[in-house]
């Protein structure tokens, strides 16, 4: 073994370990402030007097996970540089099978650390303190008249499948259906874990491209749907005096059985809000019937209200959001087309991040994984560009 050329190929490596020595550094003495943090929140936690705050409690839980997802990949990074370190000194060794291992070391620690780093600086970049949250969606027919209810019943049906795999819980709040089939409007709420921070990147107008089921002459027709994913608001998240909640009941309609059909318990808030952002009162109807039981619908219509509320509140923060960033992956904005489904041909593209595949018929059976995988990595190469680390 020509072990002059193994020192050669190794001191190529280690000259780029010493190229990334000051940033390595650097990296590893933010992360040793953040250590020293997470043992902080740790004790803070186990505190009575914090413990008894839930708007603290619940914020520094959050904090501590998040942390705590840092300080593990900062172990694993200090594990590959100390990896490296170990090699350089066992290639010192006359024992050509230990010097054999020890480059095999370095070759695999040295490819693993880009990795690491990448890593590391995601979970630096101060995370949207709402993809933790259960969401409220609202799937509504848009252009396309009946065609267009279809196509929103096909839409909701491809979240139920998605949600499904995720092990998430789907309620419905409301609906009204299409003269057609499908649905004019449909509301429900999505429970799970890091709901938000998944469905986020399917708010905007979804197109549709095919022949209707009421086209004789089998033109292909273009209709849409709207789709809005708001983050569910805690009660601590907004204050409303819920002594002015003005409540009505009504009989349901539609399915539910001969209870939800002959007793009043659909219920409906009405309440006057005044907008911190305009200055604006209007008076917000939020209508729930949900289940056969009159309580519980008025509790899951003051958190559509909260979360309605909540949305409104924090609408300058999403444009603010909006105006800094060039990408169109998560802005809020919720009148951008952001796909078309195009029948005759199969396809689906998502025209914020240019992405098309053919598999339409798994698609809307809720094979979407993919596709909002492109969406988060294509939202978190534009935050890294931010954050300038």
């Amino acid at each position: 073994m020509d072990f002059s050329a193994e020192w050669r190929t190794f001191a190529v490596h280690y000259n780029h370990i010493i190229k990334r020595s000051m940033f390595n550094n650097q990296l590893l003495d933010r992360l040793e402030g953040l250590v020293s943090r997470y043992e902080e929140v740790g004790t803070l936690i186990t505190d009575p007097a914090v413990i008894a705050d839930q708007k603290r409690y619940v914020k520094l839980t959050k904090e501590y996970k998040d942390l705590g997802a840092i300080v593990k990949k900062r172990k694993e990074y200090i594990g590959a540089l100390q990896t490296i370190e170990d090699a350089k000194e066992m290639m010192t060794e006359d024992d050509p099978d230990i010097k054999e291992m020890a480059r095999e070391e370095l070759a695999a620690a040295q490819e693993r650390i880009p990795q690491l780093e990448e890593d590391i600086k995601l979970l630096l970049i101060p995370a949207d303190p709402e993809d933790d949250k259960n969401v409220i969606m609202e799937i509504r027919g848009g252009t396309g008249g009946d065609e267009a209810a279809l196509f929103a019943g096909d839409l909701f049906r491809m979240y139920s499948k998605y949600c499904e795999t995720k092990g998430w819980k789907i309620a419905i709040s409301s609906f009204t259906e299409g003269a057609a089939g499908g649905y004019k409007e449909i509301i429900f709420s999505v429970t799970g874990e890091k709901v938000y921070g998944t469905l986020k990147y399917e708010s905007g107008v979804h197109r549709v491209q095919r022949v209707p089921v009421t086209e004789t002459q089998g033109r292909v027709h273009t209709s849409a749907a709207t789709v809005a994913v708001l983050p569910e608001a805690e009660e601590f998240d907004v204050e409303i005096n819920e002594g002015a909640i003005k409540w009505d009941t009504f009989r349901s309609q539609g399915a539910g059985g001969q209870n939800v059909n002959k007793v009043e318990s659909g219920v409906r808030a009405r309440y006057m809000w005044t907008n911190p952002n305009t200055g604006v009162t209007e008076e917000i109807l939020i209508e729930c019937t949900e289940t056969r039981d009159q309580p519980k619908n008025k509790e899951r219509a003051l958190a559509r209200l909260r979360t309605f509320i909540y949305d409104k509140e924090h609408q300058k923060y999403i444009d603010d959001i909006a105006a800094r960033r060039k990408t169109m992956v998560s802005t809020g904005d919720r009148s951008a087309k952001i796909r078309t489904y195009n029948y005759p041909q199969g396809r689906i593209t998502d025209h914020r991040i240019g992405y098309t595949i053919y598999n339409l018929a798994a698609f809307m059976d809720g094979d979407i994984q993919e596709c909002i995988d492109r969406l988060t990595v294509a939202e978190n190469a534009e935050r890294l560009k931010e954050s300038a680390l």
